[in-house]
């Protein structure tokens, strides 16, 4: 009697040996380590907060990004939550200006509760995610990431300006890195120009205060005191949510395709958006912003062909051991606020032009889109440029109105859908008599 073949294993399930697992695993970890950061570094600069809580709020980040990590990677049948897909879980760019936004208009506490209400929220839309997900296309999406870049440029500036030789130094450092480095090492550019920028402090007479503590500690848990709930003050949150759900959708077909798994959105991505929401939950009470999924360690995968879900899981593991041991969280969080500045404005400025970039594929030139994005953008521009323009309105409009993202991106979610239902219909090749009909009316 001849033995059956054990089945083949995928390349995402496939198990490696420690010796190789921990080396690709750190390659993970350096990919994803800039984005929480500098993210928090930004967050306790923006609101002064003290070196000890700073160290915390990091710490507190760096293990969530770490469990988040777990869940994707592993994934928990039984609750549905998770892809089972080579993903990390990083605090967004545009999540975090939208927190900041709202922390300094409504203190930190509403931020922190806005968090947990947005959290909330994903996890209650998630049964409707086809019908949602509809309502941003690349024109919205685009319109409000361009908003928050520039919002946020607004919001950093004056941290370059309370050291504005350091903050340029900083950039110029940044920019040196973005064109030396190459591949995944490029990834790091930001993070590395926080070093850089710091040695420059450092060597320029610049003092940097440095937390006492342990080695190890638990990071605190609501740190701004009881969050407060404000559906007002969340609302760009709450679209920055929805809008996470198309993300989402992109980088779930990106994920997949890269490990050789056929793509399966309408399965996958509730389950990486549901993880979202349990980690944003332990955002809201540990001080930080939402965390949302990332494909930006993919880069790894292709270089190394190493397509193992277990090994961001390992990363996963390292990120929390990161965030556990105190003296590198209290190092990280003593650097200089120009340093952090200049970062900063990369950082919001790389948002924007990924907003641009996501316009860029829409064909504005005619039809309806062009207009759509011009009357968002002016929705959206002017609380930045003229902030004194609501003062007289009552102060639910001032919040909704008030807030340049939250109001340019439902003005281009309104206006899109009201354009698309209502305005003229272009005359293409495909409706022109004769004309082979088009893949999507087949």
């Amino acid at each position: 009697m001849t033995a059956t073949a054990a089945p083949p294993v995928a390349p995402v399930d496939e198990r490696l040996p420690l010796r190789r697992l921990v080396p690709l695993a750190c390659q993970h970890l350096l990919a994803g380590v800039a984005a929480p950061v500098s993210s928090v570094v930004l967050i306790a600069t923006t609101l002064r907060l003290p070196a000890g809580r700073t160290a915390s709020l990091l710490s507190a980040t760096l293990v969530l990004c770490g469990v988040g990590a777990l869940l994707q990677s592993l994934g928990v049948r039984v609750l549905r939550v998770g892809a089972r897909l080579p993903f990390l879980m990083l605090p967004g760019g545009a999540a975090v200006a939208i927190f900041l936004q709202i922390a300094r208009e409504y203190g930190p506490a509403t931020a922190s509760g806005s968090v947990l209400v947005a959290a909330a929220f994903l996890l209650c839309v998630l049964p409707f995610y086809g019908r949602l997900v509809r309502l941003f296309p690349p024109l919205v999406m685009g319109t409000t990431v361009v908003l928050i870049g520039i919002n946020m440029i607004k919001v950093t500036a004056p941290m370059v300006a309370s050291g504005p030789a350091l903050g340029f130094a900083t950039l110029g450092v940044i920019a040196v890195f973005f064109l030396v480095l190459r591949g995944v090492w490029r990834q790091l550019a930001v993070l590395l120009g926080l070093v850089g920028g710091t040695l420059i402090a450092v060597l320029t007479g610049t003092g940097l205060h440095i937390a006492h503590g342990g080695t190890f500690a638990l990071p605190d848990p609501f740190p701004y005191g009881t969050p407060h709930v404000d559906l007002l003050a969340a609302v760009p949150l709450l679209v920055f949510a929805l809008a996470s759900l198309a993300e989402a959708t992109g980088q779930t077909v990106l994920n997949s395709e890269a490990v050789g798994r056929a793509p399966d959105p309408g399965r996958d991505v509730p389950r990486i958006a549901r993880a979202d929401a349990l980690v944003s939950l332990g955002s809201g009470i540990f001080g930080t912003s939402l965390m949302v999924t990332s494909a930006e360690n993919i880069g790894i995968v292709q270089l190394t062909r190493v397509r193992s879900r277990f090994v961001t899981a390992a990363a996963g593991a390292l990120l929390i051991a990161c965030g556990l041991l105190t003296p590198l969280t209290r190092l990280l969080a003593a650097i200089p606020e120009p340093v952090v500045g200049a970062a900063g404005l990369v950082i919001y400025a790389v948002i924007a032009v990924m907003g641009f970039g996501m316009l860029a594929r829409i064909d504005l030139s005619g039809g309806t889109d062009g207009i759509v994005v011009a009357l968002a953008l002016v929705v959206g521009m002017l609380p930045i440029v003229a902030p004194e323009m609501y003062a007289g309105l009552p102060s639910w409009a001032r919040t909704l109105f008030g807030s340049g993202v939250a109001a340019g991106a439902i003005a281009a979610v309104v206006l899109g859908a009201v354009f698309r239902g209502l305005g003229p219909r272009l005359t293409t090749p495909s409706d022109a008599p004769g004309a082979p009909p088009s893949a999507g009316s087949r």
